[in-house]
């Protein structure tokens, strides 16, 4: 037999993660966020989403860059705590 056969897992138990894993994968999605905003071009047009909404409004990119910078910074200090 080999070693894979013995590692069984419950039906589901993929699908599960933990609420440290789920805060590494949004810190992965708002690094890639800083990274496009901040290699934008200069006259480059950026639109934020209203929160419950379909709806995206003209924002100002540095504006926006130096909020999700925030928030990278607060999820980064969150998952050091956990």
């Amino acid at each position: 037999m080999s070693s894979k056969n013995n590692q069984r897992t419950e039906p589901g138990a993929q699908e599960e993660s933990t609420p440290k894993e789920e805060l590494n994968n949004k810190i992965k999605e708002q690094k890639i966020l800083v990274d496009e905003l901040s290699n934008l071009k200069k006259h480059r047009r950026v639109y934020t989403q209203q929160p419950n909404s379909n709806i995206f409004f003209l924002a100002d990119k540095e504006e926006t860059l130096s909020s999700c910078r925030k928030d990278l910074d607060n999820m980064r200090k969150e998952y050091q705590d956990i």
